[in-house]
């Protein structure tokens, strides 16, 4: 009995030991830091678990830079107001996320989104995150 029940305590550690890890954005993503760019959306991504927001950003000595912005599930920016119909490629974007780990990705976790042409944002009310 002590040895099921053993057994049964360590699966359920390991289970939530690889969930954790799952959505431990602290392994992929500086938290405590923040990045802006500014560029024009070629690829939108509404998907589950994880939707991308994908920008094209032209640096000074005039190369193009894709960025691919990591955002939430497609329900819970739906319960946000964003559908897959809410940003369209050759939208221009200034999105501000926690940089990746590993620069040369070209990674962010999304904070905020807007588009200077209507003014929509994201968050547009207090508390919109995701995890």
């Amino acid at each position: 009995m002590k040895q099921k029940l053993l057994m049964l305590v360590l699966a359920g550690g390991l289970v939530a030991g690889v969930a954790y890890a799952h959505h431990s954005f602290a392994a992929t993503y500086f938290e405590d830091k923040t990045v802006k760019v500014e560029g024009e959306l070629v690829q939108f991504l509404y998907r589950n678990p994880h939707s991308f927001v994908h920008v094209e950003v032209k640096e000074k000595d005039g190369s193009v830079t894709r960025w691919a912005i990591e955002w939430g599930a497609g329900g819970q920016l739906g319960r946000q107001g964003v559908s897959r119909d809410t940003l369209k490629a050759g939208d221009h974007v200034i999105v501000t996320g926690n940089p990746g780990r590993t620069p040369e990705d070209h990674r962010l976790r999304m904070v905020s989104i807007s588009r200077p042409s209507d003014g929509f944002k994201w968050p547009n009310a207090a508390g919109q995150t995701f995890d």
